[in-house]
């Protein structure tokens, strides 16, 4: 199957997006497209300061010799996450004006367009600047609301128009993030699995098939990306499209992110920095996605058709043991009642843990074959990220590996959804899995911190 067949599938289950349209030079289609789509109305260019200067102008007296009267709202802030106030601002923007926006972008740009536009209503059309995040066709923004980073139900463009030749010129770390955050559907998809098992996230088969079917074929040329081959950056920014229509066939974030993110959501939400810059979320979720690379690693290695099921339901605690828990490990964070609404909305009974322990060992073989057909090696997964110059290591983003050892129990109870962390306390696991990965010749061996020059 080539790229058009791929991308016409895909738009066949995306339940918004109707228009992807992806080459060289294809900027010039933006006003085509908007006014196929937008018949009457004014279209107002969203970016910030560099993305104006990168694509913003030229956009903007495209539209403008088409015959549109045009607004412009530029970000005045050099650096700025995915915030609430940033939301506000756009959708007054577009409110006072009465436009519809043209994200002209990255994904902090398109998911404030994206929201603002839901509360009004309307879609828009997005033009990304880079191939750095798989948000920019995603049905969901990511927007830090009170301090705390959350998904809010929206719906994606209507309409995407990706020129390669500014995609490939973006900055190489902002592509980079962009190969982490396709790969980090690797160890998503086995956590999916896991879901599926217990039956509280069950596979949707059109969501599945759309992406991980080609997903190792779009990451099969890292040498390509380092390079920003036009071609290898066409394949890259396809991926991460196609990860947004899954998503958007399954009405949520399920088949492309699970613990992987979870790790860069508690680094936004800290507001953490290095070098006194924020570290981008391609980046973070890189160290998520190698983590939980090492974790299914481990896992693989045991053997779960030995489970003494009786013993280990017996030992379950109950709700209110876990909250006690939650409270006490969220207890200095931004928002302290985090964990104990999470696992308030996601925990399961005694008689619930042990169908699903009794399944995992009646089917062991079988399930962990099919995690090791699906999620890739810790030193697979490190080689890649290497070669396209993302972080493989902690310490690349500023983070100690005791930190991230620290951070491992508050990944397990930030997201109500069933991941590889909750299957592993089930099955008396947990601390032995933390010790592989962190242990003496572990992944993350405590004892061998790297320190980043």
């Amino acid at each position: 199957m080539n790229s058009k067949e791929r991308i016409a599938k895909a738009l066949s289950v995306a339940s918004d997006t109707r228009v992807f349209e992806m080459g060289e030079g294809f900027v010039s289609k933006v006003p085509e497209v908007f006014a196929s789509l937008f018949p009457g109305r004014m279209p107002l260019v969203v970016a910030d300061i560099n993305t104006w200067r990168v694509a913003g102008q030229k956009v903007y007296q495209l539209l403008l010799e088409a015959g549109f009267e045009t607004g412009v709202f530029i970000i005045p802030d050099r650096e700025f996450h995915a915030e609430w106030k940033y939301v506000m601002m756009v959708e007054e923007a577009l409110k006072a004006s009465g436009t519809v926006a043209v994200a002209l972008g990255s994904g902090v740009i398109n998911d404030l367009c994206k929201l603002s536009s839901s509360h009004l209503g309307q879609s828009y059309v997005c033009v990304p600047t880079a191939a750095s995040v798989d948000g920019y066709s995603s049905f969901g923004a990511s927007i830090a609301y009170e301090g705390v980073k959350q998904t809010f139900d929206c719906p994606a463009p209507v309409a995407i128009v990706a020129d390669v030749s500014v995609i490939a010129a973006a900055p190489k770390e902002m592509t980079a993030a962009g190969y982490a955050d396709l790969a980090a559907k690797i160890p998503a998809g086995g956590e999916w699995m896991i879901a599926d098992a217990f039956g509280t996230e069950p596979i949707i088969p059109e969501a599945w098939h759309v992406l991980q079917d080609v997903l190792s074929d779009l990451l099969a040329d890292p040498e390509g990306v380092s390079a920003g081959e036009p071609s290898a950056i066409a394949s890259l920014f396809e991926g991460l499209t196609l990860s947004g229509f899954a998503m958007q066939a399954a009405r949520s974030s399920r088949p492309a992110s699970c613990t992987d993110h979870l790790f860069s959501h508690y680094l936004d939400m800290t507001h953490h920095t290095y070098r006194g810059k924020l570290q981008s979320h391609g980046f973070q979720v890189a160290i998520g996605t190698l983590t939980m690379c090492a974790f299914f690693d481990e896992f693989c290695k045991l053997d779960l058709s030995t489970l003494d099921v009786d013993a280990l339901v017996k030992a379950w605690p109950t709700l209110e043991q876990e909250q006690k828990r939650a409270l006490a490990l969220f207890e200095d964070f931004v928002d302290p009642k985090l964990g104990y609404d999470v696992i308030t909305k996601k925990y399961q009974g005694p008689e619930d843990v042990r169908r699903e322990l009794e399944y995992y060992k009646a089917h062991w073989a079988e399930l962990r074959d099919a995690y090791r057909a699906q999620v890739y090696p810790f030193s697979k997964m490190k080689r890649l990220f290497e070669i396209v110059g993302a972080p493989s290591d902690p310490s690349h983003i500023g983070v100690t590996r005791s930190q991230l050892k620290a951070m491992v129990p508050k990944t397990q109870l930030m997201r109500w959804r069933i991941n590889l962390l909750d299957l592993a306390l089930r099955a008396g696991i947990y601390d032995r899995l933390v010790e592989a990965v962190f242990g003496p010749g572990g992944a993350w061996d405590l004892s061998k911190e790297v320190k980043d020059n």
